[in-house]
């Protein structure tokens, strides 16, 4: 038999719930849906893996209740479970006939189409903040203050970073770099022509209001939620590239598409989880996340212009 620590853990149970910290949350990702997309059935209903997973959730948290490895892990289950329902919902809400009379429809401008996308993705994470402080997380472990913006930067230097420096300098540096690539993607995809970005300017505004409202629901349903419900029971490194994972596989099908997109994106997690984790704040999160949107949306609104129609 396994030796008892002083948490009440035995060494082999708190292996285990790394093992299956893990597992939950890959089985919640976007992993088996692209599994599932790519190599077995491409024409699947797109609610079915929903319904797989909330299923898969419900049951693993009954189980909880019964099994204490996965009882360590029990509020991780109830804010996936949370995640999964507040996204089916928002997606109920985006077929409602008067939403898409607001903001959708075949013909809708960039900007109202965009604007209801966010409002949804915004309600989600209000929804996921508001059930994670009733299962008692308050705001400090759930990042929700700025933080300390010029907190020291924990050295890794397997990545190249060696040397303690604050987070207003590694931060700003790494939020010109990570930004300076996203453009050059975006250049290299899209090459717009002059005329179609100086016809875009006039909804730099809007822009910059989805930008805004996309880094903070992002950050709130898919970083804080994780990382909330995973530093107590696996601790922060764990917890940092778990939460990272989830947020790389589930830009697949982004730019750039496949293991690419996945591999940058997973780095861009573990980079504003790292910044999260060590400033126990959102802002440096938020800020480089927000950066990026600007420039993504940018072209989304530069694509949505239609040449020689504005």
């Amino acid at each position: 038999m396994s030796t008892s620590s002083p948490s009440g853990l035995t060494v082999q149970p708190a292996r285990l719930v790394v093992i299956l910290a893990w597992a939950v949350v890959l089985f919640a990702s976007a992993l088996p849906n692209i599994l599932w997309r790519e190599w077995i059935w491409p024409e699947a209903p797109g609610g079915l893996w929903l319904w797989v997973k909330s299923v898969g959730m419900a049951l693993l948290i009954g189980g909880s209740l019964l099994w204490s490895p996965l009882a360590a892990v029990r509020p991780l289950l109830l804010a996936l479970l949370l995640m999964l329902g507040a996204e089916s919902l928002g997606q109920v809400v985006g077929r409602w006939t008067l939403w898409q009379q607001w903001f959708g429809g075949a013909d809708a401008p960039f900007t109202a189409e965009m604007l209801g996308i966010q409002l949804r993705r915004f309600g989600v994470a209000l929804i996921m903040l508001a059930g994670l402080r009733l299962m008692g997380f308050n705001r400090r472990a759930l990042y929700l203050t700025p933080g300390r913006l010029d907190a020291p930067m924990r050295p890794v230097p397997w990545l190249g970073f060696r040397e303690i420096e604050p987070w207003t300098r590694f931060g700003g540096r790494w939020a010109l770099f990570i930004s300076l690539g996203t453009l050059l993607f975006l250049i290299l995809g899209g090459r717009p022509s002059p005329q179609l970005i100086w016809l875009a300017v006039p909804m730099l505004p809007m822009i910059l209001l989805f930008a805004a409202m996309n880094a903070f629901s992002e950050e709130a349903t898919y970083r804080v939620s994780l990382l909330a419900t995973l530093v107590g029971p696996v601790g922060e490194r764990h917890a940092l590239w778990v939460s990272a994972a989830f947020f790389g596989i589930g830009h697949f099908y982004g730019v750039p598409y496949g293991l690419v997109g996945v591999v940058m994106a997973t780095f861009l997690g573990w980079l504003l989880g790292k910044a999260m984790l060590e400033t126990r704040g959102f802002f440096w999160a938020w800020f480089i996340h927000f950066l990026q949107d600007v420039l993504i949306f940018s072209f989304m609104a530069v694509g949505s212009i239609t040449p020689g129609g504005g």
